[in-house]
């Protein structure tokens, strides 16, 4: 699949000396979904910022369709939706209003058809005559995303789209950004709601103190990084895990009564075969079992943690 965003060598340090940005190299797909993470003052927003050109990079490149977005800052400018954090839009216009203005700015003709089908896949067009200061924060960040799309760009960022937004109109709009996608839009989002990057994203992008330090396939993070737990309810409790299970780096809870093997997801059954032989030859008899496996969160945690 071809690159609708190409990234070089991409750094940013502000006047004051603090590095926001290190050299950052990342293609992001045309078409997919690609959910950025990373904790508070990661670099986030910054990247998200030089990209829509309201930042300016120390160093490197950066093209939106093959578009530089320094040479051809207005072409790059046209192409691109942004969906920011802060809920900016004027409290005494309608609907309707903000939203048509917004596509006038970036010198579109005016398409009442068009704004109509953006308010009704939003859920807005019921209130379209309404004033923005009558609105709920989550009906003011979909006219945010409403604003976004008025001028038909092929990239949408989202940066924290359903902060503050209650869980049905959450649902609501992750389903119009599902449909945007299948429309051929490029979604970049940023969220702290990592199940919802785990349930919406083609792919992740984890970034850590201005660093890009994995991208991965979603489906394929999970298969390589995840961890599953088998956790074993004994018949009779232990004092001590047997010299002879050593191997398999067990730890003893609850008191003794359970025993819990961590082992990687592509393992498969085959270490639990053995675990469980093994356990029978030392005399050990179990109860139940049951298993876990780590979620994106849970991984993502790891990542960060392990970044020096």
């Amino acid at each position: 699949m071809s690159s609708i965003i190409s990234i070089r060598g991409l750094s940013k340090t502000y006047a004051g000396g603090l590095r926001a940005l290190g050299r950052i190299d990342l293609e992001i797909r045309r078409g997919e979904i690609f959910a950025l993470l990373g904790p508070n003052g990661a670099g986030k927003t910054t990247l998200i910022n030089i990209i829509c050109g309201i930042v300016t990079p120390s160093q490197g490149t950066v093209t939106v369709d093959g578009h530089d977005i320094v040479k051809h800052y207005r072409a790059t400018r046209a192409l691109i939706g942004l969906v920011p954090q802060e809920l900016t839009t004027n409290a005494f216009e309608n609907v309707w209003a903000t939203v048509s203005f917004t596509r006038g700015l970036f010198g579109r003709p005016a398409d009442p058809a068009l704004i109509e089908k953006v308010l009704r896949e939003l859920s807005l067009w019921d209130r379209r005559d309404s004033m923005i200061m009558t609105l709920s924060g989550g009906m003011k960040r979909r006219v945010l995303i409403a604003k976004a799309l008025a001028h038909e760009p092929k990239v949408l960022f989202l940066d924290e789209p359903t902060a503050g937004v209650d869980v049905e109109l959450r649902q609501g709009m992750w389903q119009a950004v599902r449909e945007l996608r299948d429309s051929g839009v490029t979604i970049i989002l940023t969220t702290h709601y990592i199940e919802e990057a785990e349930l919406m994203a083609d792919r992740i992008g984890v970034i850590s103190k201005g660093e890009i330090i994995l991208v991965e396939e979603k489906a394929e993070l999970m298969r390589k990084l995840g961890k599953k737990e088998l956790t074993l309810q004994l018949a009779e409790p232990l004092g001590a895990i047997p010299p002879q299970l050593a191997a398999y780096r067990l730890t003893l809870a609850a008191g003794g009564r359970e025993l819990v093997y961590t082992y990687d997801a592509q393992a498969g059954r085959g270490g639990i075969a053995g675990l469980l032989r093994d356990l029978g030859a030392a005399g050990i008899a179990c109860r139940d079992l049951h298993t876990t496996q780590s979620s994106l969160e849970d991984i993502f945690v790891d990542l960060v943690h392990e970044k020096p």
